[in-house]
């Protein structure tokens, strides 16, 4: 049963697991739950033998709860991490790499910026509301672990600028966080469609360059964004 790497779920009783198949299963006596959260250790634990993955599903997301393996492997996994980051050459190292991914994130953020304000296509008496707009989206969609649409590469560019785009439009434009949607299966997803679809439509103006009201929900979107700032 421990012979191999697989991915499980919590058990409804404490200390154990549940297969896909539905199987109850009960770590070994010689096995312990290593938290997640530090992913160069994890990565030492799953290289040492077997382990069992603990997920949950939050939302569309899989989340962590840790991983299940030998404690002996536990053990030798932190000693030689802690060896590593007292050699005086780790942190130099790190620091290096920490550089590298906060440059290659900024370089990132003002990629999707841009094609943002490139979908936007606002005419140029809105300039002004198409950047703090594009601000708005990038700082919401950009932080990294943020799980956004922004953060994957699975589409590209310009799909992940509009989804971005229309998930805050839909939160500050609409009243989707307010609704009361039934629970169908796929229901949530058509409401999203439709809003979706307003969204797009309330760009039209602004792309034309034609006269907008205080009432149009992004103006007042855009204003209390402002104000708040």
């Amino acid at each position: 049963m421990t012979h191999e790497h697989r991915t499980v779920k919590p058990g409804r009783t404490a200390g154990t697991v549940v297969t896909d198949s539905g199987e109850v299963l009960t770590p070994p006596s010689d096995w312990a739950l290593l938290p997640p959260g530090d992913g160069p250790l994890t990565k030492i634990v799953k290289a040492k033998g077997p382990t069992w993955l603990v997920q949950v599903k939050i939302g569309r997301r899989l989340m962590s709860q840790g991983i299940w393996a030998k404690s002996e492997h536990i053990r030798e996994a932190r000693e030689e991490l802690e060896a590593k980051r007292t050699d005086p050459g780790y942190a130099g190292k790190r620091a290096q790499e920490l550089a590298r991914k906060e440059k290659k994130h900024r370089e990132y953020v003002q990629e999707f910026h841009a094609e943002v304000v490139h979908f936007l296509d606002f005419h140029p008496r809105y300039a002004d509301l198409a950047a703090q707009l594009a601000r708005l989206v990038t700082e919401h969609a950009t932080p990294v672990g943020s799980g956004t649409v922004a953060r994957t590469e699975r589409i590209p560019l310009a799909e992940r600028a509009r989804a971005a785009i229309v998930a805050w439009m839909r939160h500050q434009t609409t009243g989707y966080d307010r609704m009361a949607i039934a629970r169908i299966k796929g229901r949530r997803r058509e409401v999203r469609r439709e809003l979706a679809v307003q969204s797009m439509e309330m760009l039209k103006p602004y792309r034309r360059g034609d006269e907008v009201g205080s009432t149009c929900p992004l103006q007042r979107a855009l204003l209390q964004s402002h104000a708040a700032g």
